[in-house]
């Protein structure tokens, strides 16, 4: 026969609120041993029910992203970059720029930065309840390109045209074929309007002809990209170099 707890437990897990079945008997024995009202019993178990949700959420949401790394802007160091100030990366962290829908265009050689500051602020994005996916540009082209035929393929497109920010990297790595343009030229216009998007390259918008050949087509993706955008150019140093490790040690 169940006891009153048992049925408690059972009718919680019925509800869905099964965090709260797994941590009742811990939170009963706190609200006993402190005295607690009905309302701060209640209180207490709702919100550890809410924090979970909002855990398994954020895991969810980043799993679902892709990115590479886990790499906070906690992380960028913002000392190495003469070109962004800290003023400019607290605009960047308070996300108004995703609710106004703008792009962002992170330019620089190698190494500055670019795909780190990219998934801080894709990492910062979800924190802050947003939908980000991340690709390289090269997995992008494969997943359109076999979207048709590729169950995972077609997937990965509709989470990056259901997301609110879309981080494509290293744009400038390899020439597209005009097939490759048009389909590129497509999925631009599908977020165009309701997502914004992050794009690190190491070449400006004035160069992208060499990589979409087709002029119509570049001036096209420019147009949508372009039109509500804020072009962020890093410099400095290679991390990657200046922070290599070394199998000889440091002697």
């Amino acid at each position: 026969m169940l006891t009153t707890i048992d049925s408690i437990k059972e009718m919680l897990g019925n509800v869905r609120l099964r965090h709260s079945m797994t941590i009742l008997d811990e939170i009963l024995e706190n609200a006993t041993n402190n005295a607690l009202s009905y309302e701060k019993f209640l209180e207490s178990l709702l919100n550890r029910e809410i924090k979970s949700r909002e855990e398994k959420k954020f895991e969810r949401l980043m799993k679902q992203a892709g990115f590479p790394q886990h790499q906070t802007l906690d992380e960028f160091d913002i000392s190495e970059q003469e070109s962004l100030s800290e003023r400019q990366l607290n605009q960047l962290k308070e996300l108004t720029w995703i609710e106004q829908g703008f792009n962002l265009i992170l330019l620089g050689p190698p190494g500055v930065g670019k795909t780190m500051l990219s998934i801080g602020l894709g990492i910062h994005a979800i924190k802050n309840g947003y939908k980000a996916v991340f690709t390289t540009m090269n997995d992008l082209l494969h997943h359109l390109k076999t979207q048709e035929i590729v169950n995972n393929a077609r997937t990965r497109i509709k989470r990056m045209i259901d997301a609110d920010l879309v981080i494509i990297d290293d744009l400038m790595f390899m020439a597209m074929e005009k097939h490759e343009a048009n389909l590129f030229f497509q999925f631009i216009n599908r977020l165009y309007g309701q997502t914004s998007i992050i794009i690190t390259s190491n070449k400006g918008p004035e160069d992208w002809g060499e990589l979409l050949g087709d002029p119509a087509i570049t001036t096209a993706i420019l147009d949508r990209i372009v039109h509500r955008c804020e072009i962020v150019h890093l410099s400095g140093d290679s991390y990657r170099l200046k922070y290599r490790t070394s199998i000889f040690g440091s002697n």
